[in-house]
């Protein structure tokens, strides 16, 4: 038998080429309607995605029935996100708003990662069709892992959650339903009803129905990127703040949650431990930053909205800024940086370590001081009311100490090209993370366009390996992995 399917594995990257070449039809109509000269851009990247993952898939179709094995399906999900990324650039490239074709994938990688990070310089230049393109592969990233994890492996015979083997199968995103296909639906019904949602309210809180479209679709994906240079801030309509503070929350909640809410099952929503952690710390660095920048507002009201809106954009890892926060106090930046670390709950669109994983590793450490002062006590580890196991402890130290390890190689690696400590650290914690803004040179006002190609490449890899939750983008470089 051979190693490894490239056959079944290049025909799912044909599929996935497949649906980036339909998403591309809805920036085409945008540019016809309002006019605007980029439909050419979004016809040719059309025909270019289109013929390309057709043929691959016409010479890879007598794969498609046979059986996924584990490490195809890792590495099929790696190469998938990585080839969506390129082709989803193809419309920047073609746009001539881009300096290079690292640019252009840095720009499409972070869209599709909902990372947000950008390296343009004048955002309101772009024509509407690439505007609504970056807010739309922001849209379809967000719902990426759940889609490949709950969806397009099980239907290869990839056997249920393999992607999230080293997740914890016990904390992660649960099988809402007896087919896995039935699980993605539901899902996506709710992605889909959210965002129609945040469209409506937008839109009647003052945005024009562009914008709230745009915003709508990068504030449920968690993504940030927005039409506006001064991104949210743009706006000064604090209806609007709010609005996308609420959905910004609600995204970086676990989408199972809205499951059973949907199933009218309150209890399940009451009892679970990790979404009255995630409401614990947003209210508590809600209210500390609020206080250490009441000096800076007119208004108690004021410095509330700001506060509010930052510290669940950077936990969410949703990235919009309301105020250019890299002016803030040492004490409320460093808090923002705390928010990013911690992420959004387990099976949202959020990213960062997850709240869940914070949670545990705080009653475990708290677990072993006790039994430091009662060394024959006998304590379980509940999470929801269920007992956790030692090798579920293990997997989220281990997912904890890759997460930091990587955040402080690729740090070193950035310190090396001669950018400051503040801008390394705090742009690959952004990165990992997928936030999108950092501070220093990458502040929420600036961009990442003064960085050399080298140092995007870094953090390209930083947004990918982030928001593949690390073990499925390294498993790829353990030798083991490739032996037959």
């Amino acid at each position: 038998m051979p190693f490894m399917n490239f056959g079944l594995i290049f025909n799912i990257l044909s599929s996935a080429i497949i649906i980036i070449a339909f998403f591309m039809i809805f920036p085409f109509c945008i540019s016809l309607i309002y006019g605007q000269p980029d439909f050419t851009i979004f016809f040719v990247s059309f025909l270019i995605t289109l013929f390309s993952g057709g043929s691959i898939y016409l010479l890879t179709r007598r794969y498609k029935t046979q059986e996924l094995k584990k490490k195809e399906a890792f590495l099929s999900v790696t190469l998938s996100w990585l080839i969506v990324a390129f082709f989803g650039g193809i419309p920047f490239m073609l746009s001539g708003q881009f300096e290079s074709f690292t640019d252009a994938y840095f720009e499409s990688m972070a869209g599709f990662t909902t990372t947000g990070a950008s390296i343009l310089k004048d955002i309101e230049k772009l024509p509407l069709g690439i505007l609504f393109w970056r807010s739309m592969i922001q849209w379809i990233g967000g719902m990426g892992i759940i889609v490949f994890a709950l969806a397009i492996l099980p239907m290869l015979g990839a056997g249920g959650m393999q992607l999230f083997k080293a997740e914890v199968p016990e904390i992660s995103v649960e099988k809402l339903k007896p087919r896995i296909i039935d699980t993605a639906k539901a899902l996506w019904f709710i992605y889909v009803f959210l965002t129609l949602l945040n469209i409506i309210l937008l839109f009647v809180g003052g945005m024009d129905i562009f914008d709230s479209i745009c915003h709508a679709f990068t504030t449920l994906a968690t993504g940030g990127f927005s039409t506006k240079n001064s991104s949210i801030g743009y706006f000064d309509n604090p209806l609007i703040h709010y609005i996308t503070a609420i959905f910004m929350f609600l995204a970086g909640i676990n989408y199972t949650l809205y499951f059973w809410i949907y199933k009218m099952k309150f209890s399940s929503v009451l009892k679970s431990d990790e979404l009255r952690f995630y409401i614990g710390v947003s209210i508590i660095i809600t209210v500390l930053i609020g206080l250490n920048i009441s000096d800076s507002y007119m208004s108690a009201e004021e410095s509330f909205r700001h506060a509010l809106f930052q510290t669940i954009s950077v936990m969410t890892t949703t990235g919009y800024s309301s105020v250019d926060f890299g002016k803030w106090h040492v004490f409320s930046q460093i808090l923002l940086v705390v928010a990013m670390l911690f992420g959004g709950m387990i099976g949202s669109t959020a990213g960062g370590i997850k709240q869940v994983r914070i949670l545990l590793m705080l009653k475990h450490a708290y677990r072993e001081i006790y039994q430091l002062i009662h060394p024959r006590a006998v304590l379980t580890l509940r999470l929801n009311d269920k007992i956790l196991d030692k090798e579920t402890l293990g997997s989220i130290w281990g997912f904890i100490f890759l997460y930091l390890t990587l955040c402080v190689v690729a740090t070193l690696c950035l310190a090396s090209f001669g950018i400051d400590f503040i801008t390394s650290a705090t742009s690959v914690i952004s990165a990992v993370g997928n936030v999108g803004p950092a501070l220093g040179q990458a502040g929420p006002a600036e961009n990442y366009s003064f960085m050399p190609v080298s140092a995007k490449w870094i953090l390209i890899i930083c947004m990918l390996a982030g928001r593949l939750e690390i073990y499925t983008f390294l498993i790829l470089f353990i030798p083991e992995y490739w032996r037959k």
